[in-house]
């Protein structure tokens, strides 16, 4: 089983949670990741789960199980992640370059969240134990650098372009709102699902009248992704409307 390892670790935090009355949390979880485990809390009845990467479109996200006390809009991402600075003198790493050199300090990858570079700047999350072991970064790649530990608020927002489309299908199935998507046939859709190039929610999907829904992101190899934005309204020819924003 791919995320047995993942499960069991969630079942321990979530026993955690409910004996010691406390929030409990993994570290950064891969988008695979999160969506096999998003399947996985729905069948525990009680437990109360937010995913949260440091910012807004944060891909690897950590997932934070509830007390009984705190509700989901109780929750500050500010107590339990963490965020860097990392300026560039005379050089601009790329996202690799950073990466190698914050592992290289000792850390390991799941306690790294988004790597977001801008021009000679970079902004990390991460988890707070390890934020004044990866403010100690002096190099990436073979430009100098300085980091320092920041606020969550100060860590602006993705610049991050999205193309809105829209159409009609008889059925909100995956193979149809796939092909509809990327402007591909309904023929080629079945195809490429069947060959595993398809995801929904990040986790391969192999069945072509899998259910899609308001706010599931589907991804296409060799075609990109894109975020479901609205399903409703029907055409004179009883069709259903869809709008889909792809990320460019």
């Amino acid at each position: 089983m791919e995320h047995e390892a993942l499960f069991k670790r969630i079942d321990d935090l979530v026993r955690r949670c409910e004996k010691a009355n406390t929030l409990t949390n993994t570290t950064f979880l891969t988008p695979a990741e999160q969506g096999a485990l998003v399947s996985y809390v729905n069948h525990m009845p009680g437990c109360r789960m937010v995913l949260h990467g440091g910012g807004p479109d944060c891909e690897r996200r950590v997932a934070f199980f509830l007390p009984d006390w705190m509700e989901e809009a109780d929750f500050e991402p500010v107590e339990a992640l963490a965020a860097l600075r990392i300026d560039a003198y005379f050089g601009t790493p790329g996202h690799r370059d950073y990466l190698g050199a914050l592992l290289g300090l000792g850390v390991r990858r799941e306690w790294v969240g988004d790597i977001r570079v801008d021009g000679q700047t970079a902004w990390v999350f991460c988890l707070p134990s390890v934020a004044e072991q990866l403010a100690g970064l002096e190099q990436a790649g073979r430009v100098s650098v300085k980091a320092a530990v920041v606020p969550l608020s100060e860590v602006p927002e993705p610049e991050r372009k999205r193309k809105a489309v829209k159409f009609t299908v008889q059925s909100p199935r995956f193979d149809a709102v796939l092909g509809e998507s990327f402007r591909l046939s309904r023929t080629q859709a079945v195809k490429l699902i069947a060959a595993g190039a398809a995801c929904l929610n990040y986790l391969p999907c192999l069945k072509n009248d899998a259910p899609v829904s308001e706010g599931d992101v589907i991804s296409l190899k060799g075609h990109g992704k894109a975020t479901v934005a609205e399903i409703g309204g029907k055409s004179r020819k009883d069709r259903l409307f869809v709008t889909v924003q792809l990320w460019e």
